[in-house]
């Protein structure tokens, strides 16, 4: 099936290159870890803890006065157990001894203990009542910072992060379990204190009965527990193993359940056959859980009989003492509860220990994520020494990660205030990627850019791109109001009502906005209620619209912006843009001709270099590579 979804890593112009194209097209076949291939031994074993301390301080700091709180409601849900046991044996002794006196039997001592055994048992239901509380709004709380942790972290993350197939796995396997395994791992880790309190206070009752009965009480649960904690182990492992398959089931999910594929799934008849791998993907996984889940459940109810068998056995030993006199009739109702109620709290601690590995085994993967290294873009100067310098690109290079293909090969240009350029090319000829480059989203392998006079390396990115207004081929189609969609151009002035009639006007937009229901008010996309679709022509004009609210931008670049307008309004367009360009530089990438005609310079690149430079006439002139697709292009419209 995978042949079927491979595209170019670093496809240029048209290919799209959104989240989900690179979550599903850049994973990896063969991640190189399968089920089991690790053996679970002490050392890997009590490693794997290591994320508990985090987790404790994550919740801590999430709400310290629950996270109090619940210790105080495990405190008494693991002491009180043991006390009401001890008060139903004082209640069964009490009752045989009443029983030979009759009707005339003092029962006060009888009702005391049976009020107190009452309370002590409300107050047991209050004490989990108040866990359950506590654990609601933790989770909550909790899954709303792990998430926003996870969000700030992509926020300072390199474009060439998101473009990386093992950094997609990361954030996968983060997100799908980060927000509830810290809690999962701190209410195990309080279970497991309930549970040793309560096993303290039962191993005081019943070492009074026989030591030996502590320690086979103990032993018992020790195979189950083992058996959980390799299981666990192995689950864990499936996990990491399906991480690329499962984004590529989530990928064609999308496919097949989003309005924006709809159309060309549809007519291209793509459903069936993308269902098909669909279902493929699920069989393989699914074989491999089948086979986990029956190995699990087999060995969980093997050691669940033995340690049945080992109640029972308790329970005969405490029977015969009772018969022979050993004991009394309500030490041995106490000690039958105790034994019971402690083999429960056995398992519950270790199932608690077996989870807790568990749990920090699936943490790695958010602080694997959380510790991602970044490499900061460097620079702190927000202008140029010379703001007529405009745009330079000296001997300029750029091989994109993990290709041994450089995208661009030693360009060099140069770009004035008032000027526009043209870049004109194939598809992956590195148009987008000089973009990219000027935009700093990446840094060129060789060469230097400047801007004013300044190397691109020594400006602050933020100042820098504050002076960049870009549309982008792919540029995104916000599920927002109107004005959003534009004010978005210009964080600052976002909700800037005024501020998107002046980006509407320059941008073309300003006549079907009016036009709409609600104006700039109109809810866009199908996403939300009441929205409204626009054409591609018009949500073109929108982005457009969108680069020109940013007042600051000195750089306007357009990629590919009126691909969906007909030739008419593209004139109109680049006309307009030629009329407010003022003292803005003006980057074009277009595969029409008629647009490209009116640059001030063109630069024809092929295969990463500028085979070409010049303007519209001395190009003809040349008769090279851009006069022939020229004249090809006009003869298409004879």
């Amino acid at each position: 099936m995978a042949r079927y979804l491979r595209l170019p890593r670093h496809a240029d112009g048209d290919a799209a290159c959104g989240l989900l194209y690179f979550a599903a097209m850049h994973a990896p076949r063969n991640t190189g870890i399968t089920p089991g291939n690790e053996p679970l031994n002490a050392r890997a074993f009590l490693g794997a803890f290591r994320y508990s301390r985090r987790a404790l301080e994550l919740v801590w700091s999430t709400h310290a006065g629950l996270t109090l709180l619940f210790a105080l409601f495990v405190l008494l849900a693991g002491t009180l157990p043991a006390a009401a046991a001890w008060i139903g044996q004082q209640i069964v002794d009490a009752v045989v001894a009443a029983i030979p006196q009759g009707q005339g039997a003092d029962l006060t001592a009888l009702w005391e203990w049976v009020l107190l055994e009452g309370l002590l048992m409300g107050g047991i239901a209050g004490a989990q009542a108040g866990i359950n509380m506590c654990q609601s709004l933790l989770r909550g709380l909790l899954s709303q910072k792990v998430n926003v942790m996870i969000l700030e972290k992509a926020l300072t993350l390199n474009l060439e992060d998101f473009e990386n197939s093992e950094f997609y796995d990361k954030l996968t396997r983060a997100r799908r379990e980060a927000s509830v395994r810290p809690l999962s791992l701190v209410n195990r880790t309080f279970s497991l204190i309930q549970n040793l309190i309560a096993l303290f206070s039962y191993g005081v009752l019943l070492f009074q009965f026989s030591p030996w009965a502590v320690l086979i009480l103990t032993l018992a649960g020790l195979p189950g527990f083992l058996a959980e904690t390799k299981f666990s182990n192995d689950a864990y492992k499936l996990a990491r193993w399906r991480s690329p398959e499962a984004r590529r089931r989530m990928y064609l999910e999308t496919l097949l359940a989003r309005e924006d594929y709809t159309k060309e799934v549809k007519v291209y008849g793509l459903g069936q056959r993308f269902l098909r791998w669909y279902r493929e993907i699920f069989d393989k996984l699914f074989t491999e859980e089948r086979r986990l889940i029956l190995r699990r459940g087999f060995w969980g109810l093997v050691f669940t009989l033995l340690g049945t068998l080992a109640f029972y056995g308790a329970y005969a030993w405490v029977a015969f003492s009772t018969v022979v006199g050993r004991i009394t009739l309500g030490q041995m109702t106490m000690y039958l509860l105790v034994f019971k109620q402690g083999q429960s709290a056995v398992s519950a601690a270790l199932s608690a220990i077996s989870g807790m590995y568990e749990d920090n085994l699936y943490l790695s993967n958010l602080y694997e994520y959380l510790e991602q290294d970044i490499r900061p873009m460097e620079g702190e100067r927000t202008e140029g020494p010379d703001p007529d310098a405009g745009v330079e690109f000296r001997n300029v290079s750029f091989t994109y990660p993990g290709s041994d293909r450089p995208a661009i090969e030693e360009v060099s240009f140069s770009l004035k205030p008032g000027q526009s350029l043209a870049l004109v090319g194939e598809n992956g000829s590195g148009k987008t990627t000089l973009i990219k480059l000027l935009t700093r989203l990446y840094e060129p392998t060789a060469g230097e850019i400047f801007y004013q006079g300044l190397p691109l390396k020594n400006w602050n990115p933020q100042a820098l791109q504050r002076q960049i207004a870009v549309i982008f081929q792919d540029f995104v189609r916000y599920q927002f109001r109107v004005g959003e969609n534009i004010g978005v151009g210009d964080e600052p002035r976002l909700e800037d009502e005024r501020g998107w009639e002046e980006a509407a006007r320059l941008g073309m937009a300003e006549d079907f906005v009016q036009r709409l229901p609600e104006g700039f008010h109109t809810q866009l996309g199908r996403w939300f209620q009441g929205g409204q679709e626009l054409s591609g022509g018009q949500w073109q004009k929108i982005a457009l619209s969108r680069a020109f609210m940013r007042q600051s931008a000195r750089i306007l670049v357009l990629d590919e912006p009126t691909s969906a307008m007909d030739a008419e309004a593209e004139a109109q367009v680049f006309d307009h843009i030629r009329s407010v360009q003022e003292e803005r530089m003006t980057i074009l990438i277009s595969h029409r001709f008629s647009t490209v005609r009116r640059a001030d310079q063109i630069l024809v690149m092929r295969e990463g270099r500028i085979i070409e430079q010049g303007n519209h006439s001395s190009l003809m002139q040349q008769n090279g590579r851009y006069a022939h697709l020229f004249r090809l292009q006009a003869k298409g419209y004879e």
